[in-house]
């Protein structure tokens, strides 16, 4: 198995008002069948899907799926650009679950909640800066 992610889908109690919050962030849907939305990404794509359809495709109780302890993070080039996101998703129906701050490890950054509880960090790590294309690599890019 190579090291990448190709598909991270978010099990959705309500398909279309999830997908309009990642509108309202700026994002575009692209062609998908339907009960499917999907927002490709850099190399990935973001699929969201009924939270009782995922279940049954997977063939398990839809209340075996919860919420795990996982985050989605988004990293950007500077802490204003993070401040401007963290509002910006306020503004679009997200809760600000911590404040963006400087963090413990040199950084800078903050976590919101989709409208049904999907965590994402917004992040500035000054030493993991972005490559071309905006890309992330865990420690960036250097020479």
């Amino acid at each position: 198995m190579e090291q990448r992610i190709s598909l991270v889908t978010l099990g959705a109690r309500d398909v279309a008002a999830l997908a309009s919050f990642y509108e309202a962030l700026g994002w575009q849907r692209v062609d998908s069948p339907d009960g499917v939305v999907a927002f490709d990404l850099l190399g990935q794509t973001l699929g969201l899907f009924g939270l009782e359809d995922l279940a049954a495709d997977m063939g398990v109780r839809v209340e075996t799926l919860g919420h795990g302890a996982v985050t989605l993070a988004h990293n950007l080039h500077t802490p204003e650009e993070v401040d401007a996101l963290m509002a910006r998703a306020e503004a679009a129906g997200a809760r600000i679950v911590k404040p963006a701050a400087k963090a413990f490890w040199g950084g800078y950054h903050g976590y919101f909640a989709d409208p049904e509880g999907h965590i994402w960090e917004i992040a500035h790590n000054p030493f993991s800066p972005l490559g071309p294309g905006n890309r992330f690599r865990w420690n960036g890019y250097g020479g």
